[in-house]
């Protein structure tokens, strides 16, 4: 098939792209642009040729040719969602369906959009399938819902869109994020040997691996049209449902030497377990390779290769609101976070 693959330079999209070419597909990517300052280590794979635009500003004639899109390319997380609710409203809602119109316009028969399970918000301990109640907290989460109404409302016999709920993401990546809780607390550990938690780490949340998120992604491409067409899928395991004080125990566990303090309960309502019978079902050939101590191994090999440091950890392109924040205080991006022309000398 030949994929244009949005949010190709950020930290799914770093991974993706290169299966997709490992695949035998034809690959573009389109990216504006964000966080290519953060480049934390180099992973030796081929990757696409990535289009700078924001997905704002596609037109009909960038789709046309692709016989699939793979849109990545939203604003990442619920602090982001939280400090402007309306720009994400523009950004991930506005502009996502405005993109599968488009999509659909120029020709392309397959939309997979990545979505969220903290759709599923305020779950508590019942398991949440993808017919369950959802129950969003936040911007993001609710962008996410009204992305899935919008897209599935174009749906067509020559147009199928696939919604791919994805368990919180974490695993290594060049373009890495350490705004993810298992990527956050291997930082920690292996930066200044501590694993502070600021609650009591009880609400549920269910993580996959990146790497099972692309396989995902590739199974919803070539997958008969009766099986996905307009159908959400969890993405993850159901093993792979832990309180977050179990993450921070399985990071401990492969941080030797680190202490780990639990604090007092928080603030924030979400808490989901999830079930992900419906993927397996619809798409066979999806399994999940990925379990949470493993990741937590694979992050500490890769710090020990590249000697991260406390700097590096802490450096904005790592953290989605930080690299945002500094490149509006620098006069870089807007308001609206459109890319300033350079000023003239």
């Amino acid at each position: 098939m030949r994929v244009l693959l949005t949010g190709a330079d950020g930290y799914i999209g770093a991974i993706m792209g290169p299966k997709l070419l490992e695949a035998g597909h034809e690959v573009m990517g389109l990216d504006t642009g964000y966080y290519r300052r953060g480049w934390l280590f180099d992973d030796g794979k081929a990757h696409p040729q990535v289009i700078s635009k924001d997905q704002r500003h596609i037109t009909k004639s960038d789709l046309e040719g692709f016989d699939a899109v793979v849109h990545l390319a939203e604003l990442s997380n619920d602090p982001i969602g939280e400090n402007d609710p309306d720009l994400t409203m523009d950004v991930n809602h506005r502009g996502s369906v405005g993109l599968a119109r488009l999509a659909r316009e120029a020709g392309v028969t397959r939309f997979i959009q990545a979505s969220s399970c903290s759709t599923y918000g305020a779950g508590g301990d019942e398991m949440r399938t993808e017919t369950s109640e959802l129950a969003p907290q936040t911007a993001y989460a609710r962008c996410k819902i009204l992305v899935e109404e919008g897209v599935r409302d174009l749906m067509a016999d020559d147009f199928t869109p696939v919604f791919m709920r994805n368990a919180t993401a974490y695993g290594a990546s060049p373009r890495q994020r350490f705004d993810l809780v298992l990527n956050n607390l291997c930082g920690f550990a292996h930066t200044i040997k501590e694993i502070r938690m600021t609650s009591d780490g009880s609400p549920w949340r269910p993580i996959t691996h990146i790497e099972d998120i692309c396989e995902a992604m590739l199974c919803a491409l070539k997958a008969p049209k009766e099986a996905v067409a307009g159908e959400a899928f969890n993405v993850g395991a159901d093993s792979e449902n832990y309180r977050i004080r179990e993450i921070a125990e399985i990071v401990a566990s492969a941080f030797p030497g680190c202490e780990l303090t639990i604090g007092e309960s928080g603030g924030d309502t979400r808490s989901y377990r999830v079930s992900f019978a419906k993927i397996r079902e619809h798409m066979p050939d999806f399994k999940t390779s990925w379990t949470a101590e493993r990741g937590a191994h694979q992050l500490r090999a890769v710090f020990e290769r590249i000697g991260l440091t406390k700097e590096m950890f802490e450096n904005p392109p790592y953290t989605r609101l930080k690299e945002l924040r500094y490149l509006q205080d620098t006069h870089q991006i807007d308001a609206k976070l459109f890319w300033t022309p350079t000023e003239k000398v």
